[in-house]
């Protein structure tokens, strides 16, 4: 397939879909390989960016959605007449913060860190799907684990995970840069295989 008829496709594809689209589907369906796909979606990313279109093409870790360039955001909301979504309170954020670095983490972690009950601020990132159920913690009790969803990365502006700015503890007066091998491993078990 030409590079210009695989950019045509993959756009067709982003339009019709609506949703994120796993570049790994996408190079099943159009017969070639992944690094293909995401060498002609950079391009239409930056073609759309520098012509200043009206939208705009996201990259979710490895899937591509299309969406409203967020400068033409208060046209597209009064055309469609919606309303702008809730704002995160400070315990949401905090709630969600926790999860986003800790990822997967249960209730009671959160809880642990943030020193306060955090079930309602959970309630409501489950409900605005920035959080989701991923498994359950294999401990007595098994409690839920959560992580963050592909919403959280839009909504945010992250491309992946890894795009998070690193974070800061203060431990005996003074600043520390924390470490991967600071994070608390947990041993998941999958949703589907839990009882």
């Amino acid at each position: 397939m030409e590079y210009s008829d695989l950019q045509r496709a993959l756009e067709a594809i982003l339009f019709a879909s609506g949703d994120p689209m796993p570049a790994q589907r996408m190079a099943a369906v159009l017969e070639c390989d992944v690094d293909q796909i995401h060498e002609a979606m950079q391009s239409l990313m930056d073609s759309y960016a520098f012509d200043r279109r009206g939208i705009r093409i996201l990259r979710l870790e490895d899937s591509y959605q299309m969406c409203s360039a967020g400068e033409w955001s208060a046209c597209v909301t009064r055309a469609l007449e919606t309303r702008k979504p809730p704002k995160l309170s400070a315990s949401q954020l905090e709630t969600l913060t926790v999860i986003a670095y800790y990822q997967p983490a249960t209730k009671a972690y959160v809880e642990q860190i943030r020193g306060v009950d955090s079930s309602y601020s959970v309630g409501a990132l489950l409900n605005k799907n920035l959080i989701e159920e991923c498994g359950r913690l294999n401990v007595p009790g098994r409690p839920i684990l959560y992580r963050t969803t592909a919403d959280f990365l839009r909504t945010f502006g992250l491309q992946s995970l890894e795009d998070l700015p690193p974070i800061e503890r203060v431990q005996l007066g003074k600043k520390e840069q924390l470490e991967i091998s600071d994070l608390p491993l947990q041993e998941a078990v999958p949703s589907e295989t839990a009882p």
